[in-house]
This record gives C-alpha cells, sequence and structure tokens, in this order.
C-alpha cells in the first residue's frame, strides 16, 4: 500500500466533504430548484381558519390583520386572532379592527397553565376554537404577499395532504445584517422544502404553515413537548409529517413577509431560540442536517489546509467546481423563492455559514429560555 503523507490525506478529505456536499445539492436541492409548483386555486375549497397568536402586538396587528381580513378565497375562511395576555394597546386595537369587521374572531386568553411556557398554550386555544377543519397559521408581524395567500396554501388538501408547508420571508432593507438575516432563512427553507419533496420532511415554520385540526387532536397536540418554550411550528411537524402527507407551495404569492431583526443582538436572540430546538428531531434528521452542517463546515478548512499542505491548485478547482454547481442550484432556488438579488452574494454567504455554524453549535447544548415573546 503505498505511502499517504499528512498532505494526501488532507486532500481525500476535501474530496469526501465535496462528494457529500454534491450529494445533497443534485439529490436534495436541485429537487427544489426544478420544481414546478402545480398548486394553483381552481374553484371552492374546504373552509378554512386563519389563527395568529400575539403577546403585545398591537401595532403588527393594527397593520397585518386588514390584509388577513382581505384574502380573495372562493370559500368561506375565519381569522382568529388569540391575544395573549397582553398589556399593550392589543385588547382596544383588536376591538376596533372587529367592529369594523364582524367575521373577526378574538379570543382573549387571561393566564397560561403552569409548566406550559412559550407559544403552545396560546395556539392550543385558538386550535380548540377553531371554527373549521383546515388551519393556517402565521404570526403577528407577518403579513400575506399577497391576496391569494390562503387560496394558493390551501389548494393542496384537494390531493389529500395533511400538512402545507409554506415560505415566510423576510422584508429587504440596506446592509450586511439583513442581507444574513435573509440568506439564513433561505437556506432553512431550502432543506426543510427539498427533504419534503424527497420524502422526508422534518419541520416548517410558523410564519406560514397549515395543518388539518384533526391531525392535531389524533397526535394529542403538542402534549409531549409542552414543557419546552419553542417547538410549536418545527417540533410539531416533525412529529407528524410523513412522506405522503405534506405538500410544499413555494408560489411568490403563497409567501408570507416579515420584518427582520435590525440589530446583530436581536437576531441572535431570535436564533438561539429557535435553533434550541433542532436538538430534539428524529435521530434520522439529525444524523441528515448534521452530516450536511458539519461537510459544510469542514469544506472551508480542508481547502485552506490543501491549499497549503498540498497543492493551491487542486484546491482551487476543487473550490470553483462546487461552487459553479452550487451556484446553480441555489440561484434557481432564490429565485423561485423571490430572493433573486441574494443571488450575487450566495458564495459569500455560504462561507459566512461557516461563522453562522460557530455561533450557533453551542445552542444545541444550552437550556432553552421560558418566554416565546
Amino acid at each position: 500500500m503505498p505511502y499517504l503523507n499528512p498532505g494526501d490525506i488532507i486532500f481525500i478529505a476535501l474530496l469526501l466533504v465535496t462528494a457529500i456536499l454534491l450529494f445533497y445539492y443534485l439529490w436534495f436541492f436541485a429537487r427544489l430548484a426544478f420544481y414546478k409548483d402545480r398548486n394553483s386555486a381552481n374553484g371552492a375549497g374546504q373552509p378554512v381558519s386563519i389563527i395568529v397568536c400575539g403577546k403585545n402586538e398591537a401595532s403588527n396587528f393594527a397593520k397585518n390583520v386588514p390584509a388577513l381580513l382581505q384574502q380573495q378565497s372562493g370559500t368561506a375562511y375565519q381569522v382568529l386572532i388569540v391575544n395573549d395576555q397582553s398589556t399593550d394597546d392589543t385588547a382596544s386595537i383588536l376591538a376596533a379592527l372587529k367592529s369594523d369587521h364582524p367575521t373577526l374572531t378574538v379570543l382573549n386568553l387571561s393566564q397560561n397553565p403552569t409548566g406550559m411556557p412559550g407559544k403552545k398554550y396560546p395556539l392550543s386555544a385558538g386550535i380548540n376554537n377553531a371554527a373549521n377543519e383546515l388551519l393556517l397559521l402565521t404570526d403577528a408581524d407577518c403579513v400575506p404577499a399577497s391576496e391569494h395567500w390562503l387560496e394558493r396554501m390551501t389548494n393542496p388538501y384537494r390531493n389529500g395532504a395533511e400538512v402545507v408547508l409554506g415560505y415566510g420571508a423576510y422584508q429587504k432593507y440596506p446592509g450586511f445584517l439583513n442581507k444574513v438575516i435573509r440568506y439564513e432563512t433561505f437556506h432553512s427553507a431550502l432543506q426543510y422544502l427539498s427533504y419534503a419533496l424527497a420524502g422526508i420532511p422534518y419541520m416548517g415554520v410558523g410564519r406560514n404553515l397549515s395543518y388539518k385540526k384533526d391531525l392535531f387532536f389524533k397526535n394529542n397536540g403538542f402534549a409531549d413537548i409542552s414543557h419546552l418554550p419553542g417547538g410549536d411550528d418545527d417540533l410539531f411537524i416533525n412529529k407528524v409529517v410523513t412522506s405522503k402527507n405534506t405538500a410544499v407551495v413555494i408560489a411568490p404569492e403563497a409567501h408570507t413577509i416579515s420584518a427582520p431583526k435590525r440589530t446583530w443582538a436581536e437576531w441572535k436572540t431570535q436564533k438561539t431560540r429557535h435553533f434550541s430546538t433542532s436538538k430534539y428531531y428524529k435521530s434520522n434528521h439529525k444524523v441528515l442536517l448534521g452530516l450536511y452542517s458539519l461537510s459544510h463546515f469542514l469544506f472551508y478548512i480542508f481547502i485552506i489546509t490543501t491549499g497549503f499542505a498540498y497543492h493551491w491548485r487542486e484546491a482551487l478547482l476543487v473550490l470553483v467546481l462546487k461552487s459553479l454547481i452550487q451556484q446553480v442550484i441555489f440561484g434557481r432556488v432564490m429565485k423561485k423563492l423571490n430572493e433573486p438579488d441574494l443571488c450575487k452574494w450566495a458564495l459569500a454567504m455560504d462561507l459566512w455559514m461557516v461563522v453562522y455554524y460557530l455561533l450557533f453549535a453551542p445552542m444545541l447544548f444550552k437550556k432553552e429560555k421560558k418566554s416565546w415573546n
């Protein structure tokens, strides 16, 4: 057997992690890149309940609830707002909205049960009080991208879906932080939407998510995660989705749009809360996600060390090959998700993700915060 020096071993390791990344790009992410969303609306469907929970969200309710009430749909729908013990002007804002829109339903909560932190109790209360079987969920700081959001997000139920995964985008602002937030959101959606198309759904985001009321109750709601502050979207979906019952909708008019955080500290706090729930995913999902993230991280480590310990030409060749394939696939997905301006930032943001992993991987081992707002 020929002797392998350290440079040879590093180069082989680079080829291995590159092969793993290309497998993810071509087997999983290409499905989303070339996906044709055929979930267009075509006539009246089942009645829908739109549920939004919020605590001290008076300004967001005033700004965003009217867009929920103005959805163009061939079916009847309910807008149900759950006011979770707000101490601001939420109650008066919602009362004024209800006076103008009698069909608006407002559920005012005065307390949460002990030992059930986070958003799960308000959302459970909303689901219990929902008038319809189909549930469409979003957040108080989200607004539908169009008046056809409800139609597009619920159309897959005609084909037997029980869960529909959508895309929750963030508003575009100048500055590097905004690009970081939007790229990380895109990158997360790239994974959960692609894996769903590959028959391995594992999560959804509460900013744009739909499922059946019966599915919620058949799986005992949030009972097994009631002690956790988070997980009302991703952990519940991780439990109930299958390759047969899940659909994705990526049409731009089916997106929701949220206001992004404006400071690095606020964004880090938000991501810390979201990141901490992934350790409770099913084992096969953790392996799938972990192998991709580890390969992504190690790729740049091995590129640099190959350049020094082996040869810079080989390192450059591997970098160019991987980057070209990634740019084609990621670029197509960015355009489908109405994020075309991120295309020119894709390679820089791919390198930034190495820093992202260093920042947030430790959150897998930290205790969760007990509040959701």
